[in-house]
């Protein structure tokens, strides 16, 4: 038989409306009678019901998290730096993997909001933002993480891509290359698309040389590999001598197939740069170079961002947050 709150009241002689201000307001407590209410919790073995709790507040203590790759070692900082800055606040994180698919994605943003969570913060896999607008309108807070709102109507925090596909370009093409390719994909997500959109206007400032689109069915080291495959298989005349991956997941496969399992050589042949900069982009066989993302402080700042639209849905204060991309050169593209 399960212990009820006006059993532990029972027990340690207060109100059941004490027992309820221990559990949720203990500092409007004297000290002696928390201590004596805990005592009388511990004996009976009381648990709480959390979720009759979230019912009565209308609103839950933990907040969803949406990626795109759960497998991306980027999108674990990401969530990383979220839970850091939630636990401080009392808050959950938990963690959903849409793995590129609007049908997911929207299994996962149903499922938090039937349970009424705190908020949501999510990296959409499309532009069609519709289903974020109505899960708003149904009283749960949006932040768009990695991804800027196109209409600005959501708070968002995220990193310049465009700004980024250039960086990464430019160093290619300061290293004397004049033959990019561009290795990316689906196109239909914004990252991608902005990365390109970057590295195309460093090409096209640069006489002589040219940009080539690869794209490819998802931003993973499989494929990557088959990538590499393909460009060990060109003759040389018609292989890039600079590759520009959208990611360091792809940059790393496309690595694995030129080096080893092919004969070609990185730097030599072809000069090698990815994005995020994850740990295994530094403990490559072939150091990778890469465009560094503020990973973890993305996460943190995605919930305080979320924190202020539940405290003050209708304030001015600053909802969109982009960071600066930075440059890290490692053995992959050095002369």
């Amino acid at each position: 038989m399960s212990v009820s709150v006006r059993d532990v009241a029972e027990r340690a002689s207060v109100s059941v409306g004490t027992v309820s201000n221990v559990l949720n307001r203990p500092e409007k407590v004297a000290p002696a009678t928390v201590e004596r209410v805990m005592r009388a919790i511990d004996e009976l073995g009381f648990v709480r019901n959390d979720a009759a709790r979230q019912l009565r507040a209308g609103r839950s203590r933990t907040i969803g998290l949406v990626v795109l790759d759960a497998r991306n070692p980027f999108f674990a900082d990401v969530a990383s730096g979220a839970e850091g800055r939630a636990a401080g606040r009392g808050l959950a994180v938990l963690l959903a993997n849409s793995d590129e698919t609007s049908a997911r994605e929207d299994t996962y943003l149903s499922l938090f909001e039937e349970q009424r969570a705190f908020g949501v913060l999510v990296t959409p896999v499309s532009e069609d933002l519709r289903r974020l607008r109505r899960l708003r309108e149904r009283g749960i807070p949006v932040v768009l993480v990695d991804r800027e709102s196109s209409d600005a109507t959501f708070p968002s925090v995220s990193v310049d891509d465009v700004a980024g596909g250039r960086l990464a370009a430019q160093h290619l093409l300061d290293l004397g290359r004049q033959r990019l390719a561009f290795v990316g994909g689906p196109a239909g997500i914004r990252q991608v698309a902005d990365r390109l959109r970057g590295a195309q206007q460093a090409v096209a400032a640069t006489p002589g040389a040219i940009l080539e689109p690869v794209v490819t069915r998802s931003l993973t080291v499989q494929e990557g590999r088959e990538v590499g495959r393909r460009l060990r298989e060109r003759p040389p005349g018609e292989r890039p001598d600079a590759v520009f991956a959208a990611n360091d997941l792809l940059a790393l496969g496309i690595l694995q197939s030129l080096v080893m399992v092919g004969d070609l050589r990185v730097p030599e042949d072809i000069a090698l740069i990815g994005y995020d900069d994850i740990d295994f982009a530094s403990a490559a066989v072939v150091p990778l170079s890469s465009i560094r993302q503020p990973a973890s402080l993305l996460g943190e700042t995605a919930v305080d961002l979320l924190l202020r639209e539940v405290a003050e849905p209708e304030s001015s204060h600053e909802r969109s947050i982009r960071f600066r991309p930075e440059l890290v050169v490692r053995a992959s593209t050095l002369r």
